[in-house]
Parts: C-alpha cells; sequence; structure tokens
C-alpha cells in the first residue's frame, strides 16, 4: 500500500484499451475480476464507444498485465496511444 507521501510524488498514468466486449454483462463480470486482481486501479468500460473502451487508471499502472489478464479471461484487449 502506498503512503499519501509516495502517492504525491508518483503520478497518476491513465491506460485506454480498445476491447471486443459487447455485453454488459460481460463487462460487468471483467470488471469484478480486474477489480479483484488490481485492486487500486479505478477501472471502467464505455460500452457505448465504438471501440468498447476500457479505462484505467492508477499508480504504477503496468498495461501489459492489463491486456494479458483480460486476454486470459478470453477478451480481446488493445492498448489504445
Amino acid at each position: 500500500m502506498y503512503k499519501l507521501e509516495e502517492l504525491k510524488q508518483e503520478e497518476m498514468i491513465v491506460e485506454i484499451f480498445k476491447t471486443n466486449v459487447e455485453k454488459k454483462s460481460d463487462g460487468d463480470y471483467i470488471l469484478a475480476v480486474m477489480k479483484n486482481r488490481f485492486p487500486n486501479y479505478k477501472i471502467n468500460f464505455d460500452l457505448e464507444d465504438c471501440d468498447k473502451i476500457l479505462r484505467i487508471e492508477g499508480f504504477d499502472l503496468q498495461y501489459d498485465n492489463v491486456m494479458s489478464h483480460v486476454a486470459g479471461l478470453g477478451y480481446t484487449c488493445v492498448r489504445l496511444e
């Protein structure tokens, strides 16, 4: 867990991913699993967007771990730059 002083020194990272998630129920499932795996990240979906956006905010965010975890759940997850 981060101390308050450490959080002030580090910058919040925001990553945006394109997914193939179509149903809200699938998105809810992924969110539940991801929040359990990455409890310090703020995670949400925008399934109304044509890219079915997965947005994640956090300190020390490692996008490759996120992509491999979502892929392990059976969904496509590509980082948008």
